[in-house]
């Protein structure tokens, strides 16, 4: 018997300089919702921070009547800043991240030479085991460890919806790099397989868009039609066949723009560098850290 998946209320808030999309997920029953991957406005050339972005999404759930139960983040984003932390301090709802954070903040304590920096997770309200449950009001929500783009990466099955962060793009822009320190393409593929298991008629809800050939951004497709239409996914029968398309992929393209500022801030929840004794925060940079 076909069981009917709740279908939870999905708003996407399309960021162009990054091309990263925020969401909010609300059970329209409660009125309680989450908001999944927010950013923190950071511009690189001035080193202004900002809060416009996350704001329009405070905004949003102001206007709807919702209230925010939970703050979630996909994984240690690699090209914005995350607003998990401002956030909570505006809702007072708990932050949360996949518990393989920790393997992340390991690695990359050691890149930026941070010795005493906590690498437990503490700086979420929770951490997420593969496979884990909870609630955003009455909807089910189902964590899904999906790493190979980074080693942290999970993401959210929420009813008829799967918050799939950088694993599968639009179905003609096809996969997410796996080239990062901690990156897997074989990893990667696993992940993707994972997420085409599940029902062909779930919604699944990418974490960028780069607007392949101009057209518009979008960020919603479905199992099937990522199985049948995904550049990547249709051309490769095999993981090796993904493997070689993948690292081969990779090759070509530079890192991401503000990886090594975001990383810095990512590991450490949202959390801007403490003042020193000026005032001011200080971003570090490893030099030839990668």
């Amino acid at each position: 018997m076909h069981v009917a998946l709740a279908k939870p209320q999905v708003r996407g808030f399309y960021d162009k300089p990054t091309g990263a999309i925020q969401y909010v997920v609300a059970d329209q029953t409660t009125k309680r919702c989450a908001i999944i991957d927010p950013i923190l406005d950071f511009d690189e050339r001035s080193g202004a921070t900002g809060t416009k972005s996350a704001d329009a999404l405070l905004d949003f759930v102001r206007e709807r009547g919702l209230s925010v139960e939970w703050i979630l983040d996909t994984h240690p984003h690699a090209d914005h800043f995350s607003a998990a932390h401002y956030l909570k301090q505006r809702t007072g709802a708990p932050t949360a991240i996949g518990d393989r954070i920790v393997d992340v903040q390991t690695l990359w304590k050691a890149i930026y030479n941070w010795p005493d920096f906590p690498a437990d997770g503490s700086q979420w309200d929770r951490l997420f085991a593969d496979g884990e449950t909870f609630r955003i009001g009455t909807l089910p929500v189902r964590v899904l460890f999906s790493p190979g783009h980074t080693l942290a990466s999970i993401s959210y099955v929420i009813g008829d919806a799967a918050f799939v962060h950088d694993t599968l793009f639009m179905p003609d822009s096809g996969t997410a790099r796996a080239d990062f320190p901690g990156g897997s393409a074989a990893r990667l593929w696993r992940s993707i397989r994972d997420i085409l298991a599940l029902p062909e008629e779930t919604r699944l809800f990418v974490g960028h868009d780069y607007q392949a050939g101009g057209r518009e951004a979008r960020w919603e497709s479905t199992v099937a039609e990522q199985k049948v239409g995904n550049i990547h996914v249709a051309a490769c029968r095999t993981e090796a066949d993904f493997v070689a398309l993948r690292e081969a992929r990779d090759r070509t393209l530079p890192m991401p723009r503000l990886i090594l500022h975001a990383l810095q801030v990512n590991m450490n929840g949202g959390r801007l560098p403490e003042p020193e004794a000026n005032g001011r925060r200080y971003l570090k940079f490893p030099l030839d850290g990668l």
